[in-house]
């Protein structure tokens, strides 16, 4: 799905990435990410939420968190992210992005907890009253007052199957009350996700129930005495999503296929953001009519279903000639050594040829590369580095970690 608006609105892009694996900077199994793209989607952000008073924070999970995106995206004014786990905010750190956000969706191991406190996040989210204390505790232990953010939940609120928990909504003056009594901490705000979901039916995004707890917890809270209250409300956040959430009362949003233009609601209509990320591969050998593709990152995102997919398959670097073919990704119970591209109907495919996917990637949850690419709208597209998807330089390809193993 996204292949085809890659093809459409961000050709030189794909061009770029043929070339590049062709000449060897580009490696297979590889997100790349057109950075420049990325900027402008991230300004873009950062401008309609500065208008409607919300704060960004960046989610970087999805390419990996890659250290180069993090330093585009925090030129382009965000400067904070949100870690949806420990490790995802100490790679967002590591490439510049300060810790907005952190305890959700995951919430910080007990023995983590100075860990999170060390990163100084602004916000802290917890699900009960054992988390706020050690968050407190550990926010204490460095002289640090921290901001809280309770989560949570009602009947009839939807979560996807294992992201349940949090505190009962009903109870939310009281929950505040108790993490204000907290040394160390004290009561920011509430936080629920998905806030807004994309319907296939309509093709649009829309609230979902958690958002309805959000707004009438905040006036509960509100009709209590506390006068500001934060909203944190993520979910398919891009600008045309914005004013929704900001006439809902939302003060923090936090994008993140925004920022490479990958959400459901950019797969069936062209918004403000343009698509930046692609999977690079190249054809292992052949079997029948089938040539095997170098897999590793295969991983697509289930929001928009299990779906057909397609590939370019490039001959020598020449998008002109690629041929647009069927490819059998493997079981999502499989180990994704290889995807399977029908062949049958493109003749003089082989080995060492590219091939270029498209689809809503969860870098982090793979063992892909990520790699930033500079200059695609000027011509002079350039890698700027390849790294692990968990934002470290892997072995083999840094000039250097090689020689030190063999040593």
């Amino acid at each position: 799905m996204f292949l085809d608006l890659l093809r459409r609105r961000n050709p030189a892009f794909l061009r770029a990435a043929a070339q590049l694996h062709h000449t060897g900077e580009l490696p297979a199994n590889t997100y790349a990410l057109d950075l420049d793209t990325v900027s402008a989607n991230a300004t873009a952000i950062k401008r309609e939420a500065d208008r409607l008073g919300l704060t960004p924070f960046a989610m970087t999970k999805q390419i990996g968190r890659n250290p180069d995106l993090s330093r585009a995206v925090r030129a382009a004014g965000i400067t904070e992210a949100v870690g949806v786990d420990l490790q995802c905010a100490l790679a967002a750190r590591a490439g510049g992005l300060a810790t907005g956000h952190i305890g959700h969706l995951v919430q910080i191991p007990r023995h983590e907890a100075a860990t999170a406190a060390a990163l100084n996040p602004r916000y802290w989210t917890v699900f009960n009253d054992a988390k706020a204390g050690e968050a407190a505790a550990a926010s204490a232990a460095l002289g640090r007052d921290q901001a809280l953010l309770a989560r949570i939940v009602a009947p009839g609120d939807t979560f996807y199957r294992g992201h349940e928990g949090g505190f009962d909504a009903a109870d939310v003056v009281a929950v505040a009350d108790r993490l204000d009594d907290l040394a160390g901490a004290h009561f920011a705000g509430i936080t629920s996700f998905p806030a807004l979901l994309f319907d296939k039916e309509t093709g649009k995004v829309r609230p979902t129930p958690n958002l309805g707890t959000l707004q009438d917890a905040a006036a509960r809270l509100r009709a209590a005495g506390r006068d500001h209250v934060e909203l944190n409300a993520p979910g398919t956040t891009s600008v045309a999503t914005l004013q929704i959430l900001a006439d809902a009362g939302a003060t923090q949003v936090e994008p993140g296929h925004g920022l490479t233009g990958t959400t459901p609601w950019h797969a069936v209509e062209d918004l403000v953001e343009e698509p930046a990320v692609l999977y690079v591969s190249e054809v292992s050998h052949l079997h029948g009519n089938h040539a095997y593709v170098f897999g590793g990152g295969l991983y697509v995102d289930p929001v928009l279903g299990l779906g057909r997919t397609r590939a370019l398959i490039v001959r020598g670097g020449d998008l002109d000639g690629a041929r647009l073919v069927e490819v059998e990704m493997p079981a999502p119970e499989a180990i994704d050594y290889y995807a399977m591209a029908d062949v049958s109907d493109a003749a003089g495919v082989e080995p060492g040829d590219t091939v270029i996917f498209g689809f809503r990637p969860q870098a982090f949850v793979t063992r892909a590369l990520t790699a930033g690419v500079t200059g695609v709208r000027s011509g002079t597209p350039a890698v700027t580095g390849v790294y692990a998807a968990d934002g470290s330089v892997p072995i083999g390809l840094d000039g250097h970690a090689v020689e030190s193993v063999a040593s």
